[in-house]
């Protein structure tokens, strides 16, 4: 018998916020990404007022030997610290490091999640063209249902950012409803009987 704690089967997924902004586009994607992070905060703290659990999955450039506190400490005192300092892990909050684009691949993800029973995924983060993307398509074969807020997810450039959560809507289904006016309390109805109907 499991002796995880009990949680709604919906989690809310933050990739790769905590982040140093060292690359080329760096500057760009700051900008894009300024005016999403109080979106995401704010669906955080309702997220955990239902008992959501949140989980950070982030790359690590390149620091293996970092853990989460170090990783925050770096990025802190990186270009990006406007962004990052609103979107910190608290210490109730899931960490996970991956490797590459998705959230899915050579991580303990789909572990947590399948001990969790969760069969819903809120996902928000960067880039919303590159790991957002990556890891929400790894999500629908995994046959999550997909909330993928559009005003909490940014690219370097807008307009792919746009197209991005277009591709998610139309492709995989996922509802974009901006996160203000996500209704929590219903994903976590229908998630419910969801679950239901599959077998953990």
């Amino acid at each position: 018998m499991s002796s995880s704690p009990s949680y709604p089967p919906v989690a809310l997924l933050i990739i790769d916020v905590i982040n140093d902004f060292d690359f080329p586009e760096g500057e760009m994607l700051i900008e894009q990404s300024l005016p999403i992070a109080p979106h995401i905060a704010n669906l955080k703290k309702r997220a955990k007022e239902k008992g959501i659990p949140v989980i950070y999955v982030n790359d690590n450039f390149g620091k293996w030997q970092s853990d989460k506190h170090k990783l925050v400490d770096y990025c802190l005192g990186e270009r990006g610290k406007e962004f990052v300092e609103q979107l910190t892990p608290e210490e109730d909050d899931f960490f996970i490091i991956k490797p590459m684009h998705s959230a899915f691949f050579s991580t303990p993800l789909s572990t947590l999640l399948h001990d969790m029973k969760i069969t819903s995924l809120i996902m928000t983060g960067l880039a919303g063209n590159i790991c957002v993307l990556f890891s929400a398509n790894d999500a629908f074969m995994r046959d999550f249902t997909l909330y993928i807020p559009e005003d909490c997810s940014a690219s370097n450039i807008a307009e792919d950012n746009e197209r991005a959560i277009l591709l998610m809507k139309n492709t995989l289904s996922a509802d974009i409803t901006k996160e203000n006016e996500l209704d929590l309390e219903k994903i976590i109805k229908e998630a419910e009987e969801n679950k239901k109907r599959t077998m953990f």
